[in-house]
């Protein structure tokens, strides 16, 4: 078994952008840079050393992000990776990448407009506005009202017990039941 599943946040380096196939099929094709932290060996600092990862939608999901994203926003995207190899055509030999194909693309920026937009959700789902929830109130616990201990009365605590009765366990039933009449 194998999985293939990745999760990456970043900005866009550029505008999207929409083409497509000769069937008709939308293809959306954007970039993403993932910043990852190293130690300087010489100055002993820590610094960001940008990844640029190709990312490809596909579908009425393609066409529909191709209108809210542009370059610089933030996204946090789930997919899957591809991996794609090919002749360069002006003699340059076998070239590939590896990309992402997303499943999910949330959103961590304001689009262009200045709306603030949350997520878009897989086809076939519809996304939940959910009213805003007032804050939590902080609990501080109140103490309890000091009621006076009850007496204890053994004579009236053996009389108002229940008395059990003792009960029998129920005979085991004998099952004929042999190794041959197990299927496995």
């Amino acid at each position: 078994m194998s999985i293939n599943r990745v999760v990456v946040s970043g900005n866009l380096t550029r505008d999207p952008e929409l083409r497509a196939t000769p069937g008709g099929m939308q293809v959306l094709g954007f970039g993403v840079a993932v910043n990852d932290r190293r130690r300087n060996q010489q100055t002993g600092e820590w610094e960001d050393y940008p990844n640029f990862i190709d990312c490809t939608m596909f579908g009425n999901r393609a066409e529909a992000l191709s209108r809210i994203l542009r370059k610089g926003m933030k996204v946090a995207i789930e997919g899957k990776l591809r991996y794609s190899s090919w002749e360069d055509k002006n003699g340059g030999g076998r070239r590939s990448k590896v990309e992402i194909i997303p499943d999910e693309v949330v959103l961590m920026s304001q689009n262009p407009n200045g709306q603030q937009t949350q997520q878009y959700a897989p086809q076939g789902y519809q996304q939940q506005a959910y009213p805003p929830q007032p804050a939590p109130r902080a609990y501080a616990p109140q103490p309890a009202p000091r009621q006076p201990a009850p007496q204890w009365n053994a004579q009236q605590a053996y009389q108002q017990a229940p008395q059990a009765a003792p009960q029998q366990a129920p005979a085991q039933q004998q099952l004929d039941v042999y190794d041959e009449d197990i299927p496995f």
